[in-house]
């Protein structure tokens, strides 16, 4: 079941690569319905740490694949998967594990955290512009005559605004005067005779 690929970068560092299938329905059967999906996580790390020889068996240095842990969890808490093949690697004291064989939902999802990860890594290194930023454009000297139409467009609207707020305070307190000579209530017919 299992196979071993032994891989070197450099002399020191070893990079040990193998690949199992898990089986999970005999440690989740026995807890109870609500806890079946923690406790099918929690065996697959136990089976690395076991397989994988890792010191003291501490799932601390196990680290799972985002995907793993979706495949596990997406028909629910209450119906994890009966078993799920897992490639592992061992980078000095740390295993890490991921799906061998992604489905298909989440190979399109793989595929486009990759591609964000890649524009995000460009973005860094100043090769591609960010999605927000314009082109650069050159700024060219303005004459004396197009800084006064300017200037005077400027005054224009500002003027303006000024004509339409008075007329507004205006129209305001025009209101307020008219309002006051209502009365507040409608007095009943009957009562008026």
């Amino acid at each position: 079941m299992a196979k071993i690929k032994s891989k070197t970068k450099s002399p020191d560092v070893k990079k040990e690569e193998r690949e199992y299938v898990i089986p999970l329905r005999k440690k989740w059967a026995k807890v109870p319905r609500y806890k079946r999906a923690n406790k099918a996580i929690k065996s697959i790390k136990e089976f690395l740490a076991r397989h994988m020889k890792v010191r003291d068996r501490d799932l601390n240095k196990i680290k799972l694949d985002t995907y793993i842990n979706e495949f596990i969890w997406e028909r629910g808490i209450r119906k994890p998967p009966v078993k799920i093949k897992v490639r592992a690697f061992r980078e000095g004291e740390i295993v890490r594990a991921e799906l061998s064989e992604l489905p298909e939902k989440f190979r399109f999802k793989k595929a486009r955290e990759d591609k964000r990860e890649q524009k995000a890594t460009e973005i860094k290194k100043g090769k591609v512009k960010k999605p927000d930023e314009k082109p650069e454009e050159k700024k060219e000297e303005k004459t004396k005559e197009e800084k006064t139409e300017e200037k005077e467009k400027k005054s224009a609207v500002v003027e303006a605004g000024k004509k339409l707020e008075k007329e507004a305070s205006r129209k305001s307190k025009q209101m307020a005067k008219m309002k006051t000579k209502e009365p507040k209530h409608q007095r009943r017919m009957a009562l008026q005779k």
